[in-house]
């Protein structure tokens, strides 16, 4: 056989591409261990992706996978026997496809009816170090929201305290007892004299905080009629996880990942 150096950089890009193969199992690590007897298989081109539906795969190593989730799709079943599709059953098949031993575990979740940008852990070490420490690894979170009625100031601050009522809807108390504070930043986009698109970030993460706080001041999401909408031009929710950043658990480096917001977002 005719030896050919092809560089580091090729070796890593075909590991990269998943085309390394050890012992059956797909290998995308460059400083893997390979012991004497193990068998190592290169394919001639990467392999094809399976396909999942509501979600588009952004960004998968050995720790994590990044996704973009559609509309309409639940992060995971509320009890284990709903057996409805969910964002993280379909990533969970997704991974089994290269090693039927390979999971993920729930990091953060999205609202069933807002599209966007979430991560998943691969391993428990990565979801501990990435739960335990949100607030430090998260450098940002950017939302879009599209509302009604038209926002006066070009930017704002809503700062609230949230409760939860026994029927499990959010909403702002006057007192901080028993409540949890947000903080949210918004910056208007584009406006007309019904609609106003929002730039959202994030101080604090709770539960509908987004909705809720709009809402409170007058301008809910479109489509929310939970939180008081009347108008649904776009024919769901118009809330979109746009941009997260975050400092890789293991690599240490800061990565950003964006989804664009639906054609349908858009006012012109």
């Amino acid at each position: 056989m005719k030896h050919v150096d092809k560089g580091r950089n090729h070796i890593k890009g075909i590991l990269t591409r998943g085309q390394v193969y050890l012992d059956g199992h797909q290998e995308t690590r460059y400083n893997a261990r390979v012991s004497p007897g193990q068998i190592v298989e290169i394919l001639k081109t990467a392999p094809v992706k399976p396909q999942i539906s509501g979600v588009e795969v952004l960004y998968e190593d050995n720790d994590l996978i990044v996704i973009n989730k559609q509309a309409g799709l639940l992060t995971m079943a509320s009890k284990p026997q709903d057996k409805q599709q969910t964002a993280y059953r379909e990533v969970m098949a997704y991974v089994k496809q290269s090693d039927p031993k390979n999971r993920i575990y729930i990091v953060h979740r999205l609202d069933r009816d807002t599209s966007g940008v979430m991560l998943f852990a691969k391993n428990e070490e990565t979801k501990h170090l990435l739960q335990d420490r949100w607030k430090e690894v998260v450098t940002e979170r950017t939302y879009i929201a599209l509302v009604q009625g038209k926002v006066k100031t070009d930017r704002g601050t809503i700062e609230s305290w949230l409760k939860e009522t026994k029927t499990h809807l959010m909403y702002v108390s006057s007192s901080s007892y028993q409540a949890k504070k947000a903080i949210l930043h918004y910056q208007v986009i584009d406006a007309t004299a019904k609609y106003t698109l929002l730039k959202i970030n994030l101080e604090t993460g709770r539960k509908n905080q987004i909705r809720v706080q709009l809402s409170s001041i007058g301008h809910p999401v479109v489509g929310d009629k939970k939180y008081g909408a009347k108008a649904n031009p776009i024919g769901r929710l118009g809330l979109h996880a746009a941009v997260l950043s975050f400092k890789h658990p293991v690599k240490h480096v800061v990565m950003t990942f964006e989804a664009a917001p639906p054609k349908s977002f858009n006012l012109n």
